[in-house]
């Protein structure tokens, strides 16, 4: 019964964040750190600064792996699809109603300046992630080195590829260091494939299902599995793959209507990989309404699945692999690269916001707030949505 009601809490507290988590995986983690792990104590920030960085390695979405990732340690893998579920369904139903609506009354130009504030406020979350990560594992002066490299590197080079690879550079530097650390006994990895195996076994039987029956369900299916098990770096990296493939490629979607949703997913809270529903909707509109609900769901099981299955193979031996000095020292490279990317990606965020008075002391309230008062997340996000409602445009 205990451990009922504790999934019953963590499970609100999922759905909590779904729907009042805006600004994309990095802002995502400062939630996770004022909920999971200062409200309830889930896990320690050491372990959420760990797993964030393990997530990022991986392909697919980071804040959906964390999260999720959260939930498989805390009830197994039963708990863990639940969370997915209850994280990307209200961002997931939004998108895919989105997309009927457009489909439906045209509504391209619908307004969207009431979320005018939600994107300064985005970047003031992701400072702040940055401050805390930055405050936890930036110890000596190699973390100094790596975070501020890690930062300058991301920021300049956008490509998917930088993202891990300057995580796994970091790593190897630091381990380098591995006589610092305590030895602990070590344990002989048990590497169980099957998550691995499963993620594998649907790739290729989706592509082969897809290639005999030509059926829309099964090709749009494995088109966004295929993308979801490619893409590092979060939402942003995505937007590019789906643009090149279903609007340019596929021709399911006009430029503008695919513009109309990537606006419409950062007024959205939950993942950003949500848009992959919009797309799916409108990618078999000809076919119908209940089509079109498929089409969204569909594509979301797609794009969401891949990363899932990666972590899920990973965590298990994750703690048993922790215990070599090789491996804890690298964690030191790692964290503080990760850190270095939130802050890159703060800077990123700002570059397209008009700097002007204003918004600049959104971001800087925004990250105050975080900061020096108990203000919950999804309050903060709140006041901005009505400031953006009822102050005058200026």
């Amino acid at each position: 019964m205990i451990k009922r009601i504790r999934y019953y809490i963590f499970l609100r507290d999922v759905l909590l964040m779904a729907v009042s988590a805006f600004g994309g995986a990095q802002a995502h983690f400062a939630m996770l750190i004022k909920i999971m792990v200062k409200k309830r104590g889930y896990l320690t920030e050491e372990e959420l600064i760990e797993l964030n960085a393990l997530c990022q390695i991986l392909p697919g979405p980071t804040s959906t792996q964390t999260i999720t990732a959260i939930g498989f340690r805390i009830g197994g893998a039963n708990l863990a699809y639940l969370t997915l579920l209850v994280w990307m369904l209200p961002a997931v139903a939004i998108m895919t109603t989105a997309a009927i609506l457009v489909d439906s009354y045209q509504t391209k130009n619908l307004s969207l300046e009431f979320t005018r504030f939600i994107q300064p406020m985005a970047v003031g979350f992701v400072s702040y992630g940055a401050y805390i990560i930055a405050s936890k594992v930036v110890t000596t002066r190699t973390a100094g080195g790596l975070m501020a490299l890690s930062a300058i590197v991301t920021y300049f080079i956008s490509k998917p590829i930088a993202l891990p690879l300057v995580l796994i550079f970091a790593g190897t530097l630091t381990a380098f260091k591995y006589k610092k650390q305590i030895p602990e006994e070590k344990q002989k990895i048990k590497i169980k494939w099957g998550n691995f195996t499963l993620w594998a076994l649907v790739l290729v039987t989706a592509a082969g299902l897809g290639a005999v029956t030509q059926d829309r369900f099964v090709l749009l299916f494995e088109n966004f599995y295929r993308n979801g098990s490619l893409i590092f770096g979060g939402g942003q990296v995505l937007i590019p793959f789906l643009h090149t493939e279903f609007v340019e490629f596929k021709g399911f979607l006009t430029s503008e209507e695919f513009l109309s949703g990537f606006a419409m997913v950062q007024a959205v809270p939950g993942p950003v990989f949500s848009v992959s529903s919009f797309v799916g909707a409108l990618s078999v509109r000809e076919m119908g309404l209940g089509a079109q609900i498929l089409g969204g769901f569909v594509a979301a099981c797609g794009i969401f699945l891949p990363g899932t299955f990666l972590i899920f193979f990973v965590i298990r031996f994750w703690d048993d692999l922790k215990r070599y000095r090789v491996v804890r020292a690298s964690l030191e490279g790692i964290n503080a690269a990760s850190a270095g990317m939130v802050a890159a990606a703060a800077f990123v965020l700002f570059q397209p916001i008009q700097n002007n008075v204003l918004n600049v002391s959104v971001i800087i309230g925004t990250f105050l707030m975080l900061t020096y008062t108990k203000i919950p997340p999804p309050f903060i996000i709140l006041a901005g949505l009505l400031a953006g409602i009822f102050i005058p445009h200026i």
